[in-house]
């Protein structure tokens, strides 16, 4: 299958304002590209690209005063295969883990999962270790948080979402994160484009979607705690510890976002 995807985001800053952007699909996905994938601006902007710690591809940026649009619009294949549900993934012990994936065992900005630690353990250490454990962590948090994009909040973190019991993808994921890292299970936060695909269409506006993914059998599998189930077509873009690795734009100055769009549909 082929998903056409892309974003229009429209900055108004009162004056020039450096930002970093990730805002390109993640490496693993530039071999299924079926045309060109540019980041673009309405005016003329200077910028240069890196690879992050995490192999995220960034854009440094400074935005002229006024409004500027960044904007992309690509195709790219897919599978169409759900995502894969491992129930015979087992939980590695600590000692066993590679060196550069105990980092996502340690708290970070939001997902503290040193503050839950004792609930977790309360609360999960008496299920089977491996991918029941997620299972079951998937199935409180998707049962804890009630979502609704008037919830939104960009300072909630995993203990708020825990406590508040609300929130948007990015707090089912935060918070889901946290009780796996209480649980020593490595989890990392992921963002990316998430369509309507073989779901039934939702009425709000699209946006760009967060899950994570957790480490069993040496390998990192995908899930997602605000949805529950496997889902098609979804086109990664970063990866990280928590949203501060993973944010879309950062803005270090004044910079207001005045348009929003992001397109991601099947093409039949």
């Amino acid at each position: 299958m082929h998903i056409r995807a892309g974003y229009e985001i429209t900055f108004d800053c009162p004056q020039p304002t450096p930002m970093l952007l990730l805002l390109s699909v993640y490496p693993t996905r530039v071999h299924d590209l079926r045309s060109p994938h540019v980041v673009s601006f309405n005016r003329p902007v200077q910028f240069s690209e890196f690879q992050d710690v995490y192999d995220n591809t960034c854009h440094r940026v400074t935005l002229p005063a006024g409004s500027t649009t960044i904007s992309n619009n690509f195709l790219i294949a897919d599978t169409g295969e759900p995502d894969l549900i491992p129930r015979w993934a087992q939980q590695l012990p600590v000692e066993s883990l590679p060196d550069d994936v105990l980092v996502y065992l340690m708290p970070s900005r939001y997902c503290e999962s040193d503050r839950l630690t004792e609930f977790a353990w309360a609360t999960f250490g008496g299920t089977p270790t491996g991918w029941a454990r997620v299972q079951a962590i998937l199935d409180y948090v998707h049962g804890h948080i009630s979502f609704g994009y008037h919830h939104a909040r960009n300072n909630r973190t995993a203990y708020d979402g825990f406590q508040e019991g609300v929130g948007v993808c990015r707090d089912f994921a935060h918070l889901a994160v946290a009780l796996c890292r209480s649980m020593n299970i490595p989890a990392r936060y992921c963002t990316g484009y998430l369509g309507d695909i073989g779901v039934p269409i939702s009425p709000d506006p699209m946006d760009f979607s967060a899950w994570f993914e957790v480490f069993l059998d040496g390998r990192w599998y995908t899930v997602d705690a605000r949805h529950n189930k496997p889902r098609i077509g979804r086109i990664l873009m970063a990866r990280g510890r928590d949203a501060v690795d993973c944010a879309i734009t950062t803005a270090f100055g004044g910079a207001r976002l005045t348009g929003f769009k992001v397109i991601t549909e099947e093409v039949t």
